[in-house]
């Protein structure tokens, strides 16, 4: 076998050369360090996975290791990490999406980063000398070194500790790992977790969204707004991770605390708590429809199905006294959701100016499936092939002629603002905004 291949991650020190080995599986080669037999075992599989994809065979990734790791004598399988950095560039684009591992990361359409503030002593315990019985760490905790709302030993804040809780350094280091696990970061969705982040001076908060923002960049700014302009300086941030199961609404989601099992004193008994509930629901004879469920990059990935007809769907209910519409662009038969929009008609009593006077809000509009990067189209995926579009053509329709409304507004990230302003949207406050008259 002969290619030429380039291991980035130290696994040979050595520069990109020409393989061309071949042993019999009953005589393992000799005379070689156990680096150079895994190199050679790790440009074996890649060419049995070229030879596969060009014969338009499919294989199992798992014997093709064991087998190709017993042939060169190794008693342990190459890591996926390396085989996919030692994918020739003219057979990546095909050959790294099947090997991506842990697909579930970006299979709802965006890279999640989590990433932790710095340990801060919340303002409750400031103002009142107590400290909330469910609130596990802080500077005044067993984990003192953990931020207040977490116990230190969570991943993220286990990366947060390496780091030192270094913002550009956490996401950083975020991004190179999945990019190493084969996904595509183009589209990143950060989540900033502690606790007590609003609490911070403002000095250091901006300091720290700027440092996300440059740590995706590669650039240096001083300042929030040359960071990412148009960044509305007292964005509202979500803490802790979102854990999306409910049982009677199928547009809903329901969050639960990441705190690890061994520092669970009483209470929660199981760590696993949607993987129990779904196997309860089995045996029950029913199905969870939650949004997560039915995503349909979670359905391809443990179900192997595809939506097949797709059509519009649109529920109306009522929540905190406002008149609320989910749209989404699903497959009925199969239960398959493609991508939905959440929109709300202000009531009377909103306080943000921007949304006063007869103005509907997009809360959310979200396409799944695996990430397409931008400006491209992949046709056997579902972002970039217009279900956007079409979800905010009828959301416009529904906020002038059924609303009444003369403004729509749209909670957008500050990475899809230039999508809005293609469409005709400006920024107004923290809101993109498009006149409906």
């Amino acid at each position: 076998m002969q290619g030429f291949f380039q291991f980035p991650f130290g696994l040979l020190d050595i520069i990109p050369m020409q393989i061309s080995y071949a042993f019999p599986a009953s005589s393992p080669p000799r005379d070689f360090s156990r680096a150079e037999l895994m190199m050679m075992t790790i440009a074996d599989v890649i060419k049995q996975l070229i030879d596969a994809h060009d014969e338009g065979k499919d294989v199992n990734l798992n014997k093709i290791k064991t087998r190709t790791a017993a042939k060169y004598g190794l008693s342990a399988q190459p890591r996926l990490v390396d085989i996919i950095a030692a994918v020739p560039p003219q057979y990546r684009k095909v050959l790294v999406p099947k090997l991506k591992a842990k697909p579930i990361r970006t299979a709802s359409g965006i890279a999640v980063v989590a990433v932790m503030c710095k340990p801060h002593r919340c303002p409750h315990i400031n103002f009142t000398g107590n400290i909330c019985v469910y609130c596990p760490g802080g500077p005044d905790s067993d984990f003192e070194y953990s931020t207040q709302s977490y116990t230190g030993y969570e991943p993220t804040s286990m990366r947060a500790i390496r780091a030192r809780y270094d913002p550009y350094l956490q996401t950083r280091h975020r991004v190179e790992q999945l990019k190493q696990l084969g996904h595509t970061i183009d589209k990143v969705e950060f989540i900033v977790m502690g606790g007590t982040f609003m609490a911070l001076p403002e000095e250091y908060r901006d300091y720290f969204i700027r440092n996300l923002h440059d740590a995706l960049s590669g650039h240096t700014s001083n300042n929030v707004a040359e960071a990412s302009p148009d960044l509305f300086s007292s964005f509202s941030f979500i803490d802790g991770y979102f854990f999306k199961l409910i049982f009677l609404f199928n547009w809903g989601s329901v969050s639960c605390r990441d705190i690890p099992m061994p520092l669970v004193t009483s209470g929660v008994e199981h760590g696993n708590l949607r993987e129990l509930a779904l196997a309860r629901m089995k045996d029950l004879g029913t199905e969870c429809r939650d949004v997560r469920t039915r995503e349909v990059g979670i359905q391809e990935i443990h179900h192997k199905v595809r939506p097949y007809q797709v059509e519009l769907v649109r529920r109306d209910y009522v929540a905190n006294g406002g008149w609320e519409t989910f749209l989404s662009y699903e497959d009925p038969e199969q239960d398959i959701l493609i991508g939905l929009l959440r929109l709300r008609k202000c009531s009377e009593d909103t306080f943000r100016p921007e949304l006063k006077g007869g103005v509907s809000i997009v809360r959310e509009l979200h396409v799944y499936g695996s990430v397409v990067p931008v400006s491209s189209r992949d046709p056997s995926k579902f972002q970039h092939q217009g279900f956007g579009m079409l979800l905010m053509e009828e959301a416009e329709r529904i906020a002038k002629e059924e609303h009444g409304s003369w403004k729509i507004a749209v909670i957008s990230g500050v990475g899809t603002r230039d999508y809005y302003r293609k469409i005709g949207y400006g920024l107004e406050g923290p809101y993109m905004v498009k006149r409906l008259d």
